[in-house]
């Protein structure tokens, strides 16, 4: 018997909450998901990847008044974060204290995501934590944006795959409004440094 997606979500998001990893789709490309504050998860997330640990991960909130609940914002990354999300943007803000030394590299800061895509903000909330928001393949190859390109490494390495076909593809664009600056560029681009430029 085929199973639904509410069932498939449940099992995902029961996995994240029980420390293993899954792939979610997201407005971009499929990504690999952990709860976010469990540092030993987290780890597993580098380790399956080969990322490099001074390269930190970004995290996904179901919407955007839970992620600000659980960062530092400034006045200004708030309101940068509420104009653009949901969206393909990542919001680079003030770490909150939940947020272990191995999500951010050790770093004060964390991007914030809240992904344009129902299934994403789903799993976090039916999962109850924040969950890493990184492409679902090894550092160095390129992103997925179908289920039937996953590496075997990490196919084998989650515990659930939720596969709602193909995605958009592309990337987020990565902003610290809080400093004016964009570390990388994507969509809404010229929309966010206009933005920018309003509030200097």
């Amino acid at each position: 018997m085929t199973e639904t997606r509410d069932q498939t979500l449940d099992r995902a998001a029961a996995a994240v909450a029980d420390g293993e990893l899954v792939v979610y789709p997201t407005e971009t490309v499929y990504g690999l998901g952990a709860d976010a504050t469990d540092a030993t998860a987290v780890e597993r997330v580098f380790e399956l990847k080969g990322r490099d640990r001074d390269n930190p991960l970004s995290v996904g909130f179901p919407d955007v008044e839970t992620a600000l609940a659980a960062v530092d914002a400034t006045e200004t990354g708030a309101a940068f974060a509420r104009a653009f999300l949901p969206g393909p943007v990542t919001v680079v803000v003030e770490r909150g204290d939940a947020f272990p030394d191995v999500l951010t590299g050790g770093r004060d800061r964390v991007g914030i995501r809240v992904p344009d895509d129902e299934t994403a903000r789903e799993l976090s909330r039916r999962a109850d934590c924040p969950v890493t928001a990184t492409s679902a393949n090894r550092s160095g190859t390129g992103s997925v944006r179908r289920v039937d390109a996953l590496s075997a490494s990490v196919r084998d390495g989650v515990a659930v795959v939720v596969d709602e076909g193909e995605t958009p593809g592309g990337g987020s664009t990565v902003v610290d409004p809080e400093r004016g600056v964009v570390h990388r560029e994507g969509p809404h681009t010229d929309e966010i440094r206009a933005w920018l430029d309003h509030r200097a």
